[in-house]
């Protein structure tokens, strides 16, 4: 549906340290944004269409995440 997982590219936030070990990598997909744990990279991934993760990012750049 939102094309092949296994062939993604992820990279975690520039706002997340090297050693930091509580990180969630995203990797855009076919019309979609998929995240997963970066500790737990063969394990269950979200996967949020454009509109929904734009508008999750924008909120919580904006209001600390109290949407």
């Amino acid at each position: 549906m939102f094309g092949d997982l296994a062939c993604a590219v992820w990279r975690k936030s520039s706002r997340s340290a090297q050693a930091d070990q509580h990180c969630v990598e995203v990797a855009g997909v076919a019309g979609a944004v998929a995240v997963r744990d970066s500790k737990d990279p063969d394990g269950p991934k979200l996967v949020f269409g454009v509109a929904a993760w734009r508008a999750f990012v924008r909120c919580a750049a904006s209001s600390g995440l109290d949407c």
